[in-house]
């Protein structure tokens, strides 16, 4: 899917690491600018929407469209089930795709090619194809193993974007810290935000 301009949408994968409104926030960021969205959600990563911003699991598709189909531009949505979804083939045009949050089981599968789902499909889809793949790990602390999987991402040109809230804008809620993290996205997308003020802006 393409927006009126012509630009390919992203893909936006939640896991079951906390910290879903990250995901949420990014999703929100990306429609109110016309940019499509392809979202694709784990299991787990249901459980954690459930849990901590208290979303419908058992009524999936609705949910969506309930929380997220106020813009112009309506998100695609995908079950982790669907391998045959657009975003499993590289035919598929995206511009890339954000795994936020991302949880050490998915990046683990992605870091060792294991495309056991629909998520972890449309991830090993970016490395294959050559196109933008970023990571919000949310997880502490860390073993050697969560290291050298991002390590390993890394290496492959994978952005690493832990969630790791920054004080120097002064934030005054948790709406600010989610913001910045959220800002920092899209900065490795290459989207234009304003959603943090920037080190040395007044």
């Amino acid at each position: 899917m393409v927006d009126g301009r012509g630009r390919p949408g992203w893909v936006v994968g939640i896991t079951g690491a906390s910290g879903a409104i990250y995901g949420v926030r990014l999703c929100e960021a990306l429609l109110m600018r016309d940019i499509p969205v392809h979202l694709v959600v784990t299991d787990s990563g249901w459980r954690v929407l459930s849990e901590e911003l208290g979303w419908d699991a058992a009524h999936r598709q609705r949910t969506i469209a309930d929380k997220l189909g106020r813009f112009a531009v309506k998100p695609s949505y995908y079950p982790i089930a669907d391998i045959g979804a657009p975003i499993a083939s590289g035919s598929f045009r995206t511009a890339g795709m954000a795994i936020v949050p991302c949880s050490m089981g998915t990046l683990s599968g992605i870091a060792q090619g294991a495309s056991g789902n629909l998520l972890e499909r449309a991830a090993d889809v970016m490395l294959k194809e050559g196109r933008r793949l970023i990571v919000v790990p949310r997880e502490t602390p860390l073993n050697a193993i969560h290291l050298e999987n991002m390590l390993k991402l890394a290496r492959l040109g994978v952005g690493v974007v832990p969630a790791m809230p920054a004080y120097y804008h002064k934030p005054r809620s948790i709406d600010e810290l989610v913001d910045f993290l959220v800002g920092k996205v899209m900065d490795l997308m290459g989207i234009d935000n304003d959603l943090f003020r920037r080190w040395g802006e007044s």
